[in-house]
């Protein structure tokens, strides 16, 4: 069964950092292309960005420069690290494979 759990979402001021994790099992995750995707309030599920197996990281333009996407194939376990965040990016994160995804992680950002 494959089970994705997120971490370490929370309330952060605007320009602050979080860093957003993935434990997952049930799965090869070493060969896997693993992606993050976030709601906000009132809104449909929006892409953030996508790693390949390989390492190769793609990134929704409002989040380039600010989030990176990293992996740890030992560990199984996906990450997120968000810097310079904005109120913008207040959501629940998803860690996604193929189509599924994790109960999410809520992030705000505000002041």
């Amino acid at each position: 069964e494959v089970q994705l759990v997120e971490s370490g979402g929370g309330l952060v001021q605007p320009g602050g950092s979080l860093r957003l994790s993935c434990a997952t099992s049930g799965f090869t995750f070493s060969r896997s292309r693993m992606s993050w995707v976030r709601q906000a309030p009132g809104k449909g599920l929006e892409w953030v960005s996508s790693t390949e197996p390989s390492g190769s990281a793609y990134y929704l333009d409002s989040v380039k420069g600010r989030f990176t996407i990293s992996r740890d194939n030992a560990k199984n376990t996906l990450y997120l690290q968000m810097n310079n965040l904005k109120p913008e990016d207040t959501a629940v994160y998803y860690c996604q494979y193929g189509g599924i995804r994790g109960q999410g992680t809520q992030v705000t950002v505000a002041s």
